[in-house]
């Protein structure tokens, strides 16, 4: 694989993504129990939002003024909203107190994390491994492994604790990527059916997210929730993206349409924009599919 996440961290994709993962955490978290939080493409753990603007060899334009870089000084944000953009906001004052420095998902997962919890991250590209590892020394919480993340699904569940969260948030960097996922939910749901699931996806051509759909909607799948932000309506490549999740913890979609709402209005990048949340499978017969326009 030849992806380089830094020069997109803190972008909307990141946004959206991160933004919902945190009230999923805390959602899975309202049980005493420990969890498993597996992240099956974790990256390099921290970003140099700096370097994101001089590329690997000639300068480029840097994504996260238009992601993280609008919700920094804003006060009016949902409380699940907020919460996320104080996490960012704690975390870079640590590391940059001038605000180039991003969390990716393993260290907000590892800052969310109670001490009855455990951390599995996994990540393919060497270089991007040895930097996740170097995040972590001596952290007897969190397990760093250099391995293709879909074979963690298989290798790592079902978890002892029983409770987990699994993140599958590839680079999407082939066709083949979308099959891929639904394989890899195919393998957790046999192995693990009670863990939650969250899968992130682009928004690029309709018909593949449609065929995405599809395929997933053949499998067994327990009550599975769909979100998603528009941000560029007419862009030639990512005009948003989603999140999928498979046993969404009790009322996460209330929780999860005010922060997508107010993402597509402050993240915009045309008109046209917007964001909603369905139902692929409901939680029981009475649950009806919810759509929201921005």
């Amino acid at each position: 694989m030849n992806y380089r996440h830094h020069f997109h961290a803190g972008n909307f994709a990141d946004v959206v993504k991160h933004a919902l993962l945190v009230p999923l955490v805390r959602g899975l978290q309202q049980k005493e129990k420990g969890c498993l939080f597996l992240d099956t493409h974790a990256g390099r753990g921290t970003y140099d939002l700096a370097a994101a603007a001089t590329g690997d060899s000639r300068p480029r334009r840097p994504e996260h003024p238009d992601g993280i870089g609008r919700l920094w000084g804003r006060t009016d944000l949902p409380p699940a909203l907020a919460g996320y953009v104080g996490l960012v906001r704690a975390f870079n004052d640590e590391r940059a107190a001038d605000r180039t420095c991003y969390p990716g998902s393993p260290w907000l997962l590892r800052r969310l994390a109670r001490p009855q919890d455990r951390l599995a991250f996994c990540e393919l590209h060497p270089e991007e491994f040895a930097l996740l590892k170097a995040e972590f020394p001596g952290d007897r919480q969190v397990s760093v492994q250099e391995m293709d993340g879909y074979h963690a699904v298989r290798g790592m569940l079902p978890p002892p604790e029983r409770r987990g969260l699994i993140l599958i948030d590839p680079p999407f960097e082939s066709r083949e990527e979308w099959a891929a996922v639904v394989a890899a939910v195919r393998d957790g749901l046999k192995r693990f059916p009670s863990g939650v699931y969250a899968l992130w996806y682009p928004l690029t051509e309709r018909a593949r997210v449609d065929e995405f759909f599809e395929s997933l909607s053949a499998l067994p799948l327990p009550p599975t929730l769909v979100a998603e932000a528009i941000i560029a309506p007419d862009a030639p490549k990512m005009k948003g993206c989603g999140l999928v999740i498979l046993n969404p913890p009790w009322q996460f979609d209330r929780e999860a349409a005010p922060i997508l709402s107010c993402l597509a209005k402050a993240l915009a990048q045309a008109p046209g924009g917007g964001s909603s949340h369905r139902w692929l499978v409901p939680e029981s017969l009475s649950d009806a599919a919810v759509a929201t326009g921005s």
